[in-house]
């Protein structure tokens, strides 16, 4: 805590990046000073502190940057002013004065300052300088207006573009440009292709809080018919056949092909045994009797020999083993008691879903079984098992996005891929991590040539090193600062139809260096 003329200053220590930064705003006052002067004295103490030929300093070392909180109550709307020390070498050289002044929202462009205007006032501060770096943000898949409904969205897919060579303020980037989409997507929309894998994954992990708290939620059945019933059934359409146990193989549940976007995406046409059964009691399964009621017809019909389903080569569920064994007609006893059955569906689902996302992603060719060991992986408990089968899922839900939403081409969508299957393998799910890749802007120039940014900025600059300045201004749909409260009568929807007057805030970071003689 600092004080001067009596006003108590609170100073927190923060990081920016790796660095440490202090922070300063004027707390409650006892007498009636100017904020601007409190704050002129903090940076020119700070100033002064570092000038090393100043007569009191000697050999001070460097100071973290000092940011200023303010009211944006002066003329020129200042929200920051900060400072910085300059090195050059193991001395400092200088400090770096820097202010941040913003601007209420307005759809009247001819007020927004100019871009000659913008290199005056940088001019003003520092040597000759010229344009160094434009940029943009647009917004292709968010929160979206339908009948003047807001639909909103955890998921969202940003672009950033840089490029050089501006002309005028708020100008489309060109196709020149460098363009990053920024990914981020959330597992469960109802608008997303991977919604029916979704709830089948959200079954899934009931089952796994289940084995782990001993405590479950059911979910709504999604059938009319009970459990036992259509188990019933199912076993009794295999006993009619008279095919070879490798022929008895029901058609797929059709309520499982509602949704046609999903269907000619993910779902299979060869359901073995298990994932059929699976299929029908992750639909109806409502308590834990259920489930073992279940298991239990299906073992006798394996030991009576009632049925020879046939399952695939490599399924690993118990049981898919106990069915290996009935070929031979030597069947283990299993105890369908406790959570046992519950840990026996777990081990069907998760051989099902591994098999659906095998299916696209090497069907696609997106990537190598090689590639996917860490996801497939049966050597690890099973709740671990789960936690991989989400990532994966999270995983599709973004590549999907990407392929179906915007379109991307093969080359792209393998890397972001490869790039998803390397995150996971070394950090936990999150849905809030936003992938990165890279794009040629001609792949989405219809989705931002007629949009209106979220973020258009552009920067001044001059010098190199740590004596760089720059002077830089943002134009964005909301505000920058966050402890400033800004009165505006506008609304922004820059995604699908948006206005065609948008409202801009304005901000502008304008930067000074003092050089110790």
């Amino acid at each position: 805590m600092l004080k001067t003329n009596g006003d108590r200053i609170p100073v927190l220590n923060m990081y920016c990046g790796n660095q440490s930064v202090f922070i300063c705003e004027k707390a409650e006052s006892n007498v009636n000073a100017s904020y601007k002067s409190i704050t002129l004295q903090l940076l020119s103490w700070y100033t002064l502190s570092q000038n090393v030929n100043v007569s009191a300093v000697e050999n001070n070392p460097a100071l973290h940057p000092l940011w200023v909180r303010c009211d944006m109550s002066d003329p020129a709307g200042t929200a920051w002013f900060g400072a910085e020390t300059v090195c050059m070498g193991n001395k400092v050289s200088g400090v770096k004065l820097h202010s941040v002044t913003c601007k209420g929202s307005t759809v009247d462009k001819k007020s927004l300052i100019t871009l000659d205007e913008l290199k005056q006032e940088h001019k003003r501060r520092c040597h000759p300088s010229s344009v160094s770096e434009c940029s943009a943000r647009f917004l292709l898949l968010g929160s979206t207006v339908v009948e003047n409904t807001l639909i909103k969205s955890q998921s969202s897919v940003t672009v950033d573009f840089k490029w050089s060579h501006v002309e005028s303020i708020l100008e489309t980037p060109p196709l020149s440009s460098t363009a990053t989409l920024n990914i981020k997507v959330a597992c469960g929309e109802m608008r997303s292709p991977m919604f029916e894998m979704y709830r089948e994954l959200e079954f899934l992990q009931t089952l796994a809080d289940g084995l782990r708290t001993g405590e479950t939620e059911w979910m709504e059945p999604l059938e009319s018919a009970s459990a036992v019933n259509l188990t019933k059934a199912f076993l009794e359409e295999l006993q009619n056949t008279a095919k070879t146990p490798q022929d008895q193989t029901a058609k797929p549940a059709e309520s499982e092909k509602d949704d046609p976007i999903f269907n000619s995406l993910l779902e299979r046409g060869d359901l073995d045994f298990v994932e059929q059964l699976w299929v029908r009691m992750r639909k109806s399964v409502i308590s834990y009797q259920d489930i073992g009621d279940c298991l239990k017809l299906v073992t006798e019909a394996l030991r009576y020999g009632d049925i020879k389903p046939w399952i695939h080569r490599d399924s690993s569920s118990s049981l898919s083993k106990l069915i290996l064994q009935s070929y031979h007609k030597q069947i283990d006893h299993v105890s369908l008691t406790g959570l046992t059955p519950v840990h026996m569906l777990l081990e069907m689902g998760l051989d099902k879903m591994r098999k659906d996302y095998i299916n696209y992603l090497i069907g696609e060719e997106l990537t190598t079984l090689n590639h996917l060991c860490y996801y497939l992986s049966t050597d690890v408990d099973l709740q671990e098992q789960v936690i991989r089968l989400r990532k994966l899922h999270h995983l599709l839900e973004i590549i999907l996005t990407c392929s179906t939403f915007l379109g991307l081409p093969y080359d792209r969508l393998f890397l972001l891929t490869q790039s998803c299957l390397q995150h996971y393998k070394t950090y936990p799910y999150d849905e809030n991590h936003e992938f990165k890749l890279q794009i040629k802007p001609a792949l989405i120039s219809h989705f931002y040539q007629k949009e209106h940014p979220v973020v258009w900025g552009v920067e001044v600059s001059s010098g190199n090193g740590a004596r760089e300045v720059r002077t830089s201004l943002q134009l964005s749909d909301r505000p920058l600062v966050d402890h400033i409260i800004f009165d505006t009568d506008y609304t922004n929807e820059t995604v699908n139809g948006g206005s065609e007057d948008p409202a801009f805030f304005s901000t502008m970071v304008c930067c000074g260096l003092a050089n110790f003689a």
